[in-house]
């Protein structure tokens, strides 16, 4: 579907995906906005109107601006991606085609490490059965039995140390839990014991946190490997993306006993969850609800907004990726 008219003195944009308010109502009447929430709407937009768009707001995951979709879009200079992570863009295809590709990072950044760490004490410390007790009338015939798990005899392993690993940190710093990390390459800016490779770290902790992001390069690298090396203390906390872990090899290990716990925020096909994880009481599932928060999106939306008004206003983009082709403007 689309709104307004084709001019030739407007700059046409094209919101891609969920449409909300500040993305709808954020452009001057300088702008045409057309929308396509999906590739079938996408599709269904004219070639006049294909031809007259110059930017896109990509406005979430589940919408994939791949090489089909942005080949179908001649005059486009920027894809204004929401979210930190930026799998779902083919920023290879956009840069070999001089397209801007810009994303949402460090306005999310605490909101994220805070939901983080909310996972792992509320997967460590079972809050989840606790509520459940309480709510039963259980707890009004009976005494709530300790709790098996607990952050004082614990040692995180993170995997990936960038902008939200590093916020995740500070926080585990503040409750006194020993902290190492693993990634492709060490961390300028930490102290931690860093671990080249994922299995010795894994085999030297019993928690992992994983925050890096989608892609071929991180497609299931947590794995059957991994959780046997994470040992039966072991508890895995995602919120990352649900492609970096072996869904499959994960419902083994937490049924074997491989592992014992997990914390997930994300999964491999979204919003469908296996019926298994959901069926066990050691795994507290959230629905994807790492950045949402009303504060938090809104202020990615309005990255969005301005990273397309910045581009077309003559000046560079806020927040390029690193594949983005911008050299100064």
């Amino acid at each position: 579907m689309s709104t307004g008219s084709i001019s030739s003195d407007k700059i046409d944009l094209l919101i891609y995906g969920p449409v909300r308010p500040i993305l709808e109502n954020g452009f001057s009447d300088h702008f045409v906005v057309h929308k396509a929430e999906t590739r079938g709407d996408l599709e269904r937009l004219t070639p006049a109107i294909r031809d007259k768009i110059r930017g896109v707001a990509v406005t979430y995951h589940t919408v994939r601006a791949d090489k089909d979709s942005l080949s179908q879009l001649p005059g486009i200079e920027m894809v204004a991606s929401f979210g930190v992570g930026y799998d779902h863009i083919d920023a290879k295809y956009a840069a070999e085609h001089n397209i801007i590709v810009t994303n949402t990072p460090d306005v999310l950044t605490e909101e994220v490490a805070d939901v983080a760490m909310g996972l792992l004490i509320s997967t460590v410390r079972e809050f989840i059965k606790a509520d459940r007790y309480v709510r039963s009338g259980l707890w009004q015939t009976q005494n709530y039995p300790l709790s098996v798990g607990s952050l004082r005899d614990r040692k995180v392993g993170i995997v990936g140390m960038g902008r939200i690993g590093q916020a995740i940190a500070r926080r585990l710093d503040a409750s006194l839990v020993p902290v190492v990390y693993h990634s492709r390459n060490p961390s300028k800016d930490v102290s931690y014991k860093h671990y080249p490779d994922l299995i010795e770290m894994a085999k030297a902790v019993d928690t992992l946190m994983v925050i890096v992001p989608g892609g071929a390069s991180t497609d299931k690298m947590i794995n059957a490997e991994v959780f046997k090396a994470l040992g039966p203390r072991g508890v895995l906390v995602n919120v990352a993306r649900g492609s970096v872990v072996d869904e499959q090899a994960l419902v083994q290990a937490l049924k074997s006993g491989t592992i014992l716990a997990a914390g997930l925020d994300v999964f491999a096909a979204e919003p469908s969850v296996p019926e298994e994880l959901k069926s066990m009481q050691n795994v507290v599932l959230l629905p994807h609800i790492g950045s949402a928060s009303v504060v938090t999106r809104n202020a990615m939306d309005q990255l969005v907004v301005d990273n397309l008004k910045s581009w077309f206003a003559g000046k560079a983009p806020l927040t390029p990726v690193a594949e983005t082709p911008f050299k100064g403007r």
